[in-house]
């Protein structure tokens, strides 16, 4: 199957099953779909993300070659909050390398702080810094001033993941 060609623009639950079936944890089909996912911003780069969630739900060992990519992907300018979104929250719940802690943190630092940024990428990235606080202690500081100063003013989704960061 050529992914690029066959991907829908638009999101439909028996293609992802029928994608996600011929994906089967291989990572050359997985390949095709963060070819997918890389090429561009378009709407199929967006329902590339939401498989990819679901590949690495399933088979997170396929995301391992994409880790650097990724993260430097989130410094392109204009990406639409699909990708971000999707980027981050995959981000949160894998082992990041070390020489990427720097790079990752800057970028959600940017993320948490900006007023106009999507409450689920907020709360993606609050999670990935309070993460990397376990190997920099230092950022805590910082974390939890952001959490409090924001904390009125956001949403329920993130007062409850920003009360549990600042309860630890």
């Amino acid at each position: 199957m050529n992914l690029k060609d066959t991907l829908p623009e638009y999101n439909s639950q028996a293609e992802t099953q029928r994608i996600l079936h011929w994906i089967d944890g291989s990572p050359q089909h997985f390949a095709e779909l963060m070819d997918v996912f890389f090429d561009g911003n378009t709407r199929k780069n967006q329902y590339a993300a939401g498989i990819m969630i679901h590949c690495i739900d399933r088979w997170d060992f396929l995301i391992t070659p994409y880790i650097e990519k990724l993260i430097l992907n989130l410094r392109s300018d204009g990406l639409h909050d699909a990708i971000k979104r999707n980027t981050v929250r995959v981000l949160q719940n894998i082992e990041i390398p070390e020489d990427l802690h720097g790079i990752l943190a800057e970028i959600c630092f940017t993320y948490l702080s900006n007023p106009t940024e999507a409450v689920a990428i907020k709360v993606f990235s609050m999670t990935i810094i309070d993460n990397l606080t376990q190997f920099y202690p230092e950022l805590k500081e910082e974390l939890h001033f952001i959490l409090e100063e924001q904390f009125p003013f956001q949403s329920a989704g993130f007062r409850s993941r920003a009360g549990k960061i600042l309860k630890k």
